[in-house]
C-alpha cells in the first residue's frame, strides 16, 4: 500500500518563516533553520521551503539559507519561490535541496519544466499550483490567488507532467490557513488522473483532516503549516493518528 508522507511547510519572506490566511496578514513565525530542524526531529517525512515574496519581488530563495537548512536536517526537502532558470535550480540543488518547485515561471514558460527534467531528472521537478474557486469551478491562480486564469488545475497539471514535472503540489487558496480541512474533491481528481504523486495543501486543522484526506483520496502526501507552527500538533502525532486509522505512514 502507498505510504503517505507528512510535509511541514515553511513559507519564507525576508529570511523569516511567515504564515497568514489565504496569503494575507502574514505574521512572523520564526527562524527557518530552527523550525526545519524541529520538524525533522518531530518526524516530518519531508519539508517544503517556499519563498512567498520571491515571484512578486523578482527575487528568489537564498541558496545560503538552503545550505544552512541542509546542514541541520536529514530529511528530503523541496524549495521554491522565484526559480526561473536551470542555473538557479542548479544552485539550490547544489546547496542541498532535493527538489525545486515552480509555479509562476512554469506558467510563463512550460518548456522550463522540460529543461529541468532533462538536467536533473523529473523526480527533482515539482509543479506548484495555486487553485482558487470561481463560479465556473476551480481555476489556476497567480499573484497570491488574486488573479484567476481560464485554466483548470487538472488541465494545467496534465500539461506540466507531459513537460517533465515529476510531482504536483496542489494548494487550494480558499482553504489556506483556514483549518477547515483539505479540499478533497479536487485533490482526488488530480491524484486519480495524474501518473505522478500529488501533494495536498491548504486547510489542515487537526490530525482528523489528514485521516479524511488519505482515506478518501489517493494523495501521496499532505502539506501543512499552521498546526505545526503553533504546536497544536507535531508530525509524529499526526502520523500516530493516521496509523490508528489504518493509513500506512513512514516510521
Amino acid at each position: 500500500m502507498l505510504t503517505r508522507r507528512i510535509v511541514p511547510c515553511l513559507d519564507i519572506a525576508a529570511g523569516r518563516v511567515v504564515k497568514g490566511v489565504r496569503f494575507l496578514g502574514l505574521r512572523d513565525v520564526g527562524d527557518p533553520v530552527a523550525l526545519a530542524r524541529r520538524y525533522a526531529e518531530q518526524g516530518a517525512d519531508e519539508l517544503c521551503l517556499l519563498d512567498v515574496a520571491a515571484s512578486a519581488e523578482d527575487g528568489r530563495l537564498d541558496a545560503a539559507l538552503v545550505a544552512a537548512v541542509a546542514r541541520e536536517v536529514f530529511v528530503p526537502f523541496t524549495v521554491g519561490g522565484g526559480v526561473r532558470s536551470v542555473q538557479q535550480a542548479r544552485e539550490l540543488l547544489r546547496a542541498g535541496a532535493d527538489k525545486v518547485a515552480l509555479n509562476t515561471a512554469a506558467l510563463a514558460e512550460p518548456r522550463l519544466l522540460t529543461q529541468l527534467a532533462a538536467e536533473f531528472g523529473s523526480q527533482c521537478v515539482v509543479l506548484s499550483i495555486d487553485a482558487g474557486a470561481t463560479a465556473a469551478g476551480f481555476r489556476v491562480t497567480t499573484h497570491g490567488g488574486r488573479r484567476h486564469l481560464d485554466l483548470h488545475p487538472l488541465a494545467w497539471a496534465q500539461q506540466a507532467v507531459a513537460c517533465g514535472a515529476g510531482e504536483v503540489l496542489l494548494n487550494v487558496i480558499d482553504a489556506d490557513g483556514g483549518r477547515s480541512g483539505f479540499e478533497r474533491e479536487l485533490t482526488a481528481l488530480l491524484a486519480r488522473e495524474l501518473a505522478v504523486p500529488v501533494i495536498a495543501s491548504g486547510g489542515a486543522g487537526s490530525a482528523r483532516d489528514f485521516v479524511d484526506l488519505f482515506t478518501t483520496t489517493d494523495a501521496s502526501a499532505a502539506l501543512a503549516a499552521s498546526i505545526f507552527h503553533d504546536g497544536s500538533w507535531t508530525p509524529d502525532q499526526v502520523k500516530a493518528e493516521l496509523a490508528r486509522a489504518g493509513v500506512p505512514v513512514r516510521t
